[in-house]
């Protein structure tokens, strides 16, 4: 089979076996055709660019050069060389591409021949209680768009959600008196998150300004107006104005490294650890799939091991 035609069959299987989501299928798209086109391109003497080449004939031989391509030749022209953790995508879209082959019959590598490359253990940013603080009153909370950005602030912080997932809400998810709703995640895989007080509180007062019709949980207050058609979508807020409120907030605030709405994520599951959850409740509240993801946090729980030693270790009465 060669591998145009296995690409394409493969992300079918995607879409419509698997169930997977579109965004999911489209990064497994742009892997493969990478790797398809890095292939086509080297599999020729004499240069120039093959029409097709056989997954049969892929060895490790051929795997173990795209890896030394992606580690010492490839440079984004936006972002120059592939981190350690970037190169893995790409090999974990040849694991699920070759493990779908093999499902189908198909004689080729096995994809445990295709190992990760090691990875640093991943440091993560997350605010203090005094450093969140200081985020928050940062926000001029005396008009509707001020009211707005310190929702989204308590929000983020209060339920962990990633800020696709917020932004993806209308209104009608999201129940202000229970303080609990539902969400679809990653892999389309649904959980439930929680409101704080001071979340439900903003979330009211947010609300109590709103009087125009449209649906989604939080709207844009700038670009085109009433005029120009504007569809609930259209009036959305993108995940790229919170990224750019939050680095504006950030900078009132006075604190000197970047941020994002990951950042509150992290600190939401930093302060659920610090406060005594175990970290099987925080793997659930966060939507990871595995327990292995939710031990980035580390930096946490190595912490709180001291004050376990100290309590229970029978040296220390």
């Amino acid at each position: 089979m060669g591998i145009k035609e296995a690409v394409l069959r493969f992300l079918e299987y995607s879409e419509l076996d698997r169930n997977l989501s579109l965004k999911t299928v489209k990064m497994y798209g742009y892997y493969l055709l990478f790797f398809q086109s890095w292939l086509l391109k080297t599999r020729v003497k004499g240069g120039g660019e093959s029409k097709d080449y056989e997954v049969e004939k892929i060895d490790d031989n051929i795997i173990r050069n795209f890896r030394l391509y992606l580690s010492h030749e490839y440079k984004n022209k936006f972002k120059g060389a592939l981190k350690r953790q970037t190169q893995n995508y790409f090999l974990v879209a040849l694991r699920s591409f070759f493990r779908y082959l093999i499902k189908q019959k198909v004689n080729t590598i096995s994809p445990e021949m295709i190992e990760l490359g090691k990875q640093r253990d991943r440091q993560i940013k997350h605010l203090e209680v005094d450093q969140l603080s200081r985020l928050f009153k940062a926000v001029d909370t005396s008009d509707a768009m001020g009211v707005r950005d310190r929702a989204i602030l308590e929000t983020l912080f209060s339920t962990g959600l990633r800020v696709s997932e917020m932004v993806a809400l209308n209104r009608e998810h999201v129940n202000i008196e229970s303080g609990e709703f539902g969400v679809i995640g990653k892999g389309g895989k649904a959980r439930v998150v929680f409101l704080t007080k001071k979340a439900k509180e903003w979330l009211r007062k947010y609300f109590g300004m709103r009087n125009d019709p449209y649906k989604p949980l939080f709207i844009r207050y700038s670009g085109p107006k009433a005029d120009d058609g504007l569809t609930d979508e259209k009036k959305r807020l993108s995940v790229r104005s919170v990224e750019r409120m939050i680095e504006k907030y950030r900078k009132k605030a006075g604190i000197l490294f970047h941020i994002g709405p990951h950042t509150l994520r992290h600190s939401y599951a930093t302060d659920l650890l610090h406060e005594g959850a175990d970290i099987r409740s925080v793997q659930l509240l966060l939507g990871h799939k595995n327990i292995a993801t939710t031990q980035i946090y580390t930096h946490v729980t190595d912490a709180k091991l001291r004050e376990v030693h100290e309590k229970y270790h029978s040296g220390n009465r």
